[in-house]
């Protein structure tokens, strides 16, 4: 998306995934965020697991979607044990789910079983919610970058992420350029982690970014500089 840069702050917040992730986010701090999001347009809100059936509900009557995370923030679950998660999560009214890549697997060169756990996720979903798959860029070489998107494409993923917010690093542009040189244009690709101003997130979408995952949601889209993931 070479227009990145020509976006107007509406569109940026269409592609925003609005985000609290931190443990210990409290349900006052949860309602806000799903008010903010209505007012903004974001693109969804994303939560940890137990939000989602009070975010659903909050939203009910919005066109804003129910983001929650999976395996996460280290991905290290078994595959059984993710796609319970994810069904349990769709039960609830999740509209997307954000797994997080078995690291350890890929770092082993085990791409069979990689494969084996995004595409767990992905039957899970069974079509009724969007799969996007964390890569966790930080803790990745170049190589095992490109090898974890092949993977995720192969296993009927939707997005290539890159980011927790949580491990080493976050979101850069040239991560984003070669995850979208990777996928192709099928895929979707979310930066996340770091994306804290307007300037960054109009970077991220110009390198090849769809979607951005982003705590200083509001900050962004009204030109200011955000705290958080």
């Amino acid at each position: 998306m070479s227009e990145g840069h020509h976006l107007t702050a509406a569109d940026i917040a269409a592609a925003i995934d609005h985000t609290v992730l931190k443990a210990d986010a409290a349900k006052a701090e949860i309602v806000q965020l799903c008010e903010e999001a209505k007012h903004h347009g974001f693109a969804t809100v994303c939560i940890n697991p137990g939000w989602v059936k009070l975010v659903s509900e909050l939203l009910a009557d919005s066109k804003v979607g129910v983001t929650t995370v999976i395996g996460f923030p280290l991905g290290a679950t078994t595959t059984f044990a993710k796609a319970a998660e994810t069904r349990d999560a769709i039960a609830n009214g999740a509209t997307e789910v954000d797994m997080v890549l078995n690291i350890g697997l890929l770092k082993s060169g085990d791409d069979e079983g990689v494969q084996g756990d995004v595409a767990g996720v992905v039957a899970a979903a069974n079509g009724q919610a969007v799969v996007k798959v964390i890569l966790e860029t930080g803790l990745l070489t170049d190589e095992e970058k490109v090898r974890a998107c092949l993977i995720c494409k192969e296993a009927g993923a939707d997005y290539v992420k890159t980011s927790t917010g949580f491990g080493k690093g976050g979101a850069t542009a040239a991560d984003i350029s070669l995850m979208r040189r990777t996928v192709g244009p099928e895929m979707g690709v979310k930066a996340s982690g770091g994306v804290r101003d307007q300037a960054t997130a109009r970077l991220m979408l110009a390198s090849g970014a769809t979607r951005i995952g982003a705590s200083a949601s509001v900050a962004i889209v009204s030109g200011g500089v955000g705290e958080g993931y």
